[in-house]
Formats: C-alpha cells, structure tokens, sequence
C-alpha cells in the first residue's frame, strides 16, 4: 500500500470506531439507563432536584453553589477551548510547507492534509466551546429555577430536565476534548490516529458503563437474602 494512501484508509476506519460507539452508547441510554454512568447520574440528578426543591429555605443555598461549581467547570472548559482554537489557527498561519513535513510522519505530507488536520482539530474545539456555552446556559437557567421550589410553578421534572441538558451539553463539549487528541495525534500520521481510536474506543466503555458496579450490586442483595434465609 502506498504512504499516502494510508490516510485515506486508517482515518475513515478510526473516525468509524468512534462513529459506531457513539449510536450504540444512545442506544444502551435510552433502553437501559442504568447500564450507563450518563443514565444512572441523569437519574440521581432528577432526585437531587426533588430534594433540593422539598425544602428552598433550607436547602436553596446549598443547590445554588452545587450549580455554580458545574457553571465554573464550563466556564473553564469552554476558555480552554476557545484558546485552543486561538493557538491552533496562530499555528497553521506561522508554519510552513518545510516545517511541516516531517521525517517522523509516515503519511500524507502534503500542504492540503495538514490544512484539513488542522482544520479538524478546530472544529472540535469550536465544537466545545459551543456545547459548554450550552450547558452554562442550562445551568444558569436550572439555578433560578430550583430555587423557586414546586410551589413557585416550576415542576421538577423540568427543572430535573434543564439540569440533564446541561449535563448532557458538558459531556458533549468534554468527548469534544477527547476527539481533538484522536485528531492530534492525526499530524503524526494515520497510524498513531487509528491506534488512538481503539483506545479512546475503549477509554469510553470502560467510563461510560456501570457493569462492575451493578455487579458488586446484585452480589451484596444475594449476601442479604443469604442472611435472612
């Protein structure tokens, strides 16, 4: 196989794994929520808001600074993000053809493939940025509403879901990251960008999946029925 047709197979295939993830970890959400960290903290989100919003006199304070330390966590990741993109445009308009090709890369060394890696790699930090704004926006809207309580008219299962949807968008913006590295290690060569997909694959399973939890779970239910037998 041809240097530079490494590019045009191992990306596509590395950008497939991640792309075949994703639908499947949707999926694993919405038809068993608890098999996944996102289901399971999306549930205890909702009973957060219910406990929360029992008592506002008591417990107002303490929902405020909880949603204002998920509002810095944003923020700051949504700085970052935009700096990133800062630099990396600086980057491509100070860097030359010469500087660019590399004797480590085993690729496509052409001017057009780096304008497209670098490109990519923007996008992903514009991309975070734009869904951490989102999810400062949720939680600034969450923030006035918990507050309220259920006798001011807001239910708290739209409260519970603005709150979700600011999560969600952090989540978002945080893959985002992820997806930046993957496209990173890109400029090095289509090798080192197919061998990060398999392990970002497998980073994302073993963050986003409760099995080992629900299984210590189930061990401690059957001990208990053991000792009341």
């Amino acid at each position: 196989m041809e240097e530079k047709s490494l590019d045009m197979v191992m990306v596509p295939l590395g950008l497939l794994l991640l792309a075949t993830y994703h639908p499947w970890l949707l999926f694993t959400i919405a038809r068993d929520p608890k098999r996944t960290v996102i289901g399971l903290n999306a549930q205890a989100r909702e009973r957060w808001v219910r406990a929360m919003m029992t008592d506002t006199t008591q417990n107002g304070v303490l929902a405020v600074q909880t949603l204002r330390n998920n509002i810095m966590a944003s923020t700051v990741l949504a700085t970052t993000a935009i700096t990133l993109t800062s630099v990396t445009s600086v980057f491509v308009r100070l860097t030359t053809t010469t500087a660019s090709a590399s004797l480590f890369l085993y690729g496509n060394k052409s001017p057009a493939a780096y304008t497209i890696k670098y490109f990519t790699i923007s996008l992903c930090f514009i991309l975070a940025f734009l869904c951490n704004v989102q999810s400062i926006r949720y939680y600034a809207h969450a923030s006035f509403l918990v507050t309220t309580g259920e006798a001011g008219g807001a239910p708290a299962d739209y409260v519970a879901r603005s709150l979700n949807r600011g999560s969600f968008f952090w989540s978002l913006g945080l893959r985002a990251f992820y997806l930046s590295f993957t496209l990173f290690l890109w400029i090095f060569g289509p090798i080192p960008m197919l061998a990060s997909s398999v392990a970002m694959c497998c980073l994302f399973f073993f963050l986003d999946t409760t099995t080992e939890f629900f299984h210590v779970s189930a061990t401690v239910k059957e001990v208990g029925v053991t000792e009341e037998v």
